[in-house]
């Protein structure tokens, strides 16, 4: 049992679904069901009843995931005692860019516990270590580390077709405020959409897609955090990529950060 293997559990069981799971570790979701599918053989015992929509655990997977959950603090804490990596880090981040933020955080904390990170939310600023941004309005000299490249989808309230039509423009869409990066993606790939509902939170823009108000444009990794929303995918991919922007030769405590980003 690897604690590759425990780290995939969990995320399925935190995420609620394969795909979900895939996005928030940033691989495929064959390559998380691989990993489950043979630490299930090795136990003997499936940890997951899989369903149209989402998996919910076995009670036998009820019993692991405390476990390998517990197994994966341990090692990150073993991890951390050892490392030599310190300093505060000043994080930019332009509003509604980074919908798991908290979990970089968790990730952060446990890994290299003596790295403080404060993160500003809003416009870019010259104050700040790193700058996350849309990798599209990077200038060509900015020094960068590039994020996982996904996709934009388009999600919709449960059910109905798996692919998303090419032209928006009549359908009801909840959107975000001029400033949000994904707004500037949106306005770029799709100009004839109409904007029916403006909001400036994730949670609420979802909220309105799942009562069937709206449909809404959104990064895959940020519309798989909402395994009841259906997530269409246009025929032609919208690139979605996120770029840290930093200055050359950082700091330890900076590629650290860096690290947990990517």
């Amino acid at each position: 049992m690897e604690l590759r293997q425990l780290a995939v559990v969990v995320a399925v069981a935190e995420e609620g679904g394969f795909t979900a799971a895939a996005q928030r570790l940033r691989t495929v979701q064959s390559t998380v069901s691989t990993v489950v599918r043979a630490l299930e053989r090795d136990l003997g015992t499936p940890l997951f009843h899989r369903t149209t929509h989402r998996v919910i655990l076995t009670p036998a997977g009820e019993a692991f995931v405390p476990a390998a959950r517990a197994a994966l603090e341990a090692a990150e804490r073993a991890r951390a005692a050892v490392s030599p990596v310190r300093g505060r880090v000043r994080l930019g981040v332009r509003p509604g860019l980074l919908a798991d933020l908290h979990r970089v955080l968790d990730r952060l904390r446990h890994t290299h516990p003596r790295v403080e990170l404060e993160v500003r939310c809003g416009p870019a600023e010259s104050t700040v270590d790193v700058t996350l941004t849309s990798a599209a309005d990077l200038a060509p000299s900015t020094e960068v580390t590039l994020l996982p490249a996904e996709e934009l989808v388009l999600a919709t309230a449960p059910g109905g077709s798996q692919s998303a039509p090419a032209d928006l423009s009549a359908l009801s869409l909840a959107g975000f405020p001029a400033g949000w990066a994904i707004r500037e993606a949106v306005d770029r790939a799709f100009p004839h959409r109409r904007i029916s509902l403006e909001v400036d939170d994730l949670a609420v823009a979802t909220g309105l897609v799942r009562a069937g108000l709206a449909a809404c444009v959104l990064p895959a990794s940020a519309a798989a955090r909402f395994p009841e929303l259906t997530v269409r995918r246009f025929e032609r991919p919208v690139p979605w990529q996120l770029a840290a922007v930093h200055r050359a030769g950082v700091s330890p405590a900076v590629a650290a950060v860096l690290a947990q980003l990517g």
